[in-house]
């Protein structure tokens, strides 16, 4: 495959001056209002249609096949790490149709990534997706691959899956296992969709991440769906929510410092400071620093190295909490979804995060919440979902009023498609089931019930 090297300039970077600069990512990406955009990333897996045996990197049928075809047919460039590097990843620039760049990407067990353009409306992310998935249909055919949309590998072993050939990938590889159990089931065998969103100043990035966090059990609930492990239904409806409960605290959960209604970009750039880190980069090659806090990198450096503004950046999106702070706020805690149900992700957030009385509405419903009890709830989600109880009720009552709050939000919005519909007809599948206390995988659960060959079973309804 033709790729494109990342380049890498031979001038030493320019090292941070102070703590006062780690801010800069942060207020450089606030942007009035009318600049804001909706993000979507969705991850998925690819199996053999007939056996179920996960994708691989390379050979015949590896995923390596479906970036070269994406290159030949639809435009899409490659990139890798290193002159002479493996494709790992493709990126497609569209500002000469006046669209922003997409990317697709993969993660460490070969699960292949549409990290979407930023869009104005949510009708624009649901069509970018399934554009995505049309794009992959022929090829996928030839070489009798299907995809899942699922938050945990359905049939895979941690054996059977081959690890993408990313440079920091050796070092997470070898440095989560020694912070918490599920350290490769999140790198390998989980899948998800993010929504990403934009803030206008400091205090609005905080509102936003406040109130995003203190729903992050509810979207956890409202979009579980990953009830197989190892072709066997578990008894729960999300393994990945169960997963990220046991990979790294320090960098993984909620932030208790966001909480505080006066919080302010200070705590989450001292948190970061005291993560530990994987690694940095110097002309493209990874430099082992592993369990260095980026605060001891600052001060003293590594190897004759000192801290600059992409080793920070990079160290940031190393750090895994339920909603994360960047260039954008980003909603981290849904499972990968079918394409009937992945639009309302961005949808739901949308309609809190981008009208004023929305956001004002979920505020105030989350007022009081305490960490200490969302944490104990997020210990129920993965067996319960909505049914998991809080302050004595299922969650299924806060998730039905968040989503009338986002409806809300939405049809003020009033954004309409070519139907005539506003963003909320996203919602509308997912609404039914949170009606009744359900989420995504008790619909797919009911679907495979009773099958003689749950494996096939599987194969044919968890599709995206």
């Amino acid at each position: 495959m033709n790729g494109i090297v990342l380049t890498h300039s031979s001038v030493p970077p320019a090292p941070l001056a102070s703590e006062d600069d780690l801010f800069a990512i942060f207020r450089g990406a606030e942007k009035p209002r009318a600049q804001f955009r909706i993000g979507a990333e969705a991850e998925k897996f690819g199996v053999d249609a007939k056996t179920g045996a996960p994708i691989s990197y390379a050979g015949n049928k590896g995923i390596s096949r479906i970036l070269q075809d994406l290159v030949a047919r639809h435009g899409w460039r490659g990139e890798s790490e290193y002159e002479g590097g493996p494709t790992l990843a493709l990126v497609k620039d569209r500002q000469a149709n006046g669209l922003p760049s997409a990317n697709v990407t993969l993660e460490p067990g070969s699960q292949l990534e549409l990290s979407g353009a930023p869009m104005v409306d949510v009708h624009a992310i649901h069509d970018e997706m399934a554009e995505h998935l049309a794009q992959i249909a022929p090829i996928s055919a030839e070489l009798g691959l299907v995809w899942l949309g699922l938050g945990f590998h359905p049939l895979a072993r941690q054996e059977d899956l081959d690890w993408v050939p990313k440079l920091r990938y050796g070092i997470m590889r070898e440095y989560l296992p020694t912070r918490g159990k599920y350290g490769l089931d999140m790198m390998r065998r989980t899948s998800t969709v993010q929504a990403n969103f934009d803030y206008s100043s400091e205090a609005d990035a905080l509102r936003k991440l406040r109130v995003s966090s203190k729903l992050a059990p509810v979207t956890t609930a409202v979009f579980a769906n990953s009830p197989f492990v190892e072709g066997a239904l578990t008894g729960e409806v999300s393994r990945r929510a169960r997963v990220w409960l046991d990979v790294d605290p320090d960098r993984t959960g909620l932030l208790p410092f966001c909480f505080a209604a006066d919080a302010g970009f200070a705590g989450y750039v001292e948190w970061a400071l005291d993560c530990p880190m994987f690694l940095f980069k110097r002309e493209g090659k990874p430099v082992d620093n592993r369990g260095q806090t980026f605060r001891d990198f600052l001060a003293h450096g590594f190897g004759g190295h000192r801290a600059t503004a992409s080793d920070w950046e990079m160290h940031l999106n190393t750090l895994f909490p339920e909603v994360r702070l960047k260039r954008t706020i980003e909603i981290r805690g849904a499972d990968s979804l079918p394409l009937r149900y992945f639009a309302a992700l961005p949808a739901l957030w949308t309609g809190i995060l981008y009208d004023d009385q929305a956001l004002a509405e979920a505020e105030a419903l989350v007022a009081d919440y305490q960490v200490g009890e969302l944490d104990e709830v997020r210990k129920q989600v993965p067996a319960e979902g909505l049914r998991a109880l809080f302050r004595g009720k299922p969650l299924a009552v806060v998730a039905e009023r968040v989503m009338d709050i986002a409806r809300g939000g939405l049809g003020r919005r009033a954004i309409k498609n070519a139907a005539g519909k506003d963003e909320s007809v996203h919602l509308d599948a997912l609404a039914r089931l949170v009606a009744r206390a359900e989420c995504p995988a008790d619909e797919l659960r009911a679907a495979v019930a009773g099958a003689t060959d749950l494996r096939a079973a599987i194969l044919e309804h968890a599709q995206v």
